[in-house]
């Protein structure tokens, strides 16, 4: 018995650590109104359409905020989602370009966003996916921090929109699994991290550490943006504030290839440090235990698991779907292991109608 605990503490540990570090997120005090209003060009890279887009871009529309434009880029003048930009300058008064992008660069998102630079008018800069849906208040309190210059990146949790029994599924592990693993990063104070979610930073910042130019053969561009600039003595901190996104593709083979662009992408960004990730699988841990016979070891585990999911997943998140389903968390770890055996089963990546092959720094190979 004693063996057994020894095998097992690390992953009860862990879960314990995303219960704390979740707590300590929910104690996290909004940024004050402090007045720090700077002019904000929020750089979106659009292609097609995902669920609920115009839905998405009409929200970072109405911001309660001062002074800022939407640039919007694309590789095609015929891109789907132009027509609900242009309705989207017809309905309202603030700034809104779209840019149609002509620099080739093995990450095309970066191609695009080097394009939408050249034409950014203010001081910071906001990146956050085509489908982030946000209330008034997000560009007030994503850009707070920014007020003290030890910061040098803010970046925000998020939950998912489904829609579909697939999705469904995504955008539990997604509440559960990877955003408890993102607090628990900041608790340990890792500054390496960035969310496509939104990154908010100091133009001045990114082009001091070479532009999105730096970035363009990473596909984890929104990690590499906040460790170059965290390079500068900078911290990274998660906001707060909770943005939703809308998950595409609706299938079970859209979800295990988006899951496993996600894996291979993180293990080669953090090297030799991914091989432990199983640790966070709890809910793995537990079915063998179950199976060795130590009963309480498990339903330790299982307890401990719930609790974690629930903490990230309702209560900082609000995710509906991480409470109706936080008891399946178990199950979504032995999905999330078979992704990370997977991970190492290539290095090929699908994204959108593109394969890719990564190299060992996380380069898209040419």
């Amino acid at each position: 018995m004693h063996l057994a605990w020894l095998v097992f503490i690390p992953a009860a540990a862990y879960q314990a650590l995303a219960i704390f570090a979740g707590l300590r997120h929910l104690r996290k005090p909004r940024p004050s109104d402090n007045l720090f209003r700077p002019g904000v060009s929020i750089l979106k890279p659009i292609r097609g359409l995902d669920p609920n887009t115009y839905q998405a871009f009409v929200s970072q529309a109405q911001q309660d905020y001062p002074e800022f434009e939407i640039l919007f880029g694309v590789h095609d003048e015929d891109d789907p989602a132009v027509p609900a930009i242009r309705q989207l300058e017809s309905a309202f008064r603030i700034p809104v370009r779209i840019v149609v992008s002509r620099t080739d660069a093995p990450n095309g998102k970066i191609g695009v966003l080097i394009d939408l630079a050249r034409h950014a008018s203010y001081p910071v800069w906001v990146v956050n996916d085509s489908d982030i849906k946000v209330t008034p208040s997000y560009l007030a309190q994503v850009i707070a921090p920014l007020s003290d210059l030890s910061i040098g990146v803010v970046t925000c949790p998020y939950r998912a929109f489904a829609h579909s029994v697939p999705t469904t599924w995504e955008a539990l592990g997604i509440a559960t699994d990877f955003m408890p693993s993102t607090i628990v990063a900041q608790q340990l104070g890792v500054r390496e991290f960035g969310l496509g979610s939104t990154l908010a930073f100091r133009a001045q910042d990114l082009e001091s550490v070479g532009g999105f130019a730096a970035l363009a053969d990473y596909l984890a561009d929104d990690y590499q943006l906040a460790k170059r600039i965290s390079g500068l003595g900078k911290r990274t901190i998660l906001s707060s504030y909770v943005v939703e996104t809308a998950l595409g593709e609706g299938t079970w083979t859209g979800v295990w290839r988006h899951q496993l662009r996600w894996a291979r992408t993180i293990r080669r960004s953090k090297g030799v440090g991914y091989a432990g990730l199983p640790i966070t699988h709890a809910g793995l841990w537990a079915f063998i235990a179950l199976f060795s016979g130590t009963w309480s070891i498990a339903v330790i585990l299982i307890s401990l698991r719930i609790c974690s999911a629930l903490v990230t997943g309702w209560f900082i998140l609000r995710s509906r779907i991480a409470a109706a389903f936080a008891w399946l968390t178990p199950l979504w770890d032995l999905f999330a292991f078979t992704v990370w055996l997977g991970s190492y089963a290539g290095n090929q990546v699908r994204w959108r109608d593109r394969v890719l092959k990564i190299d060992k720094e996380g380069r898209i190979a040419r």
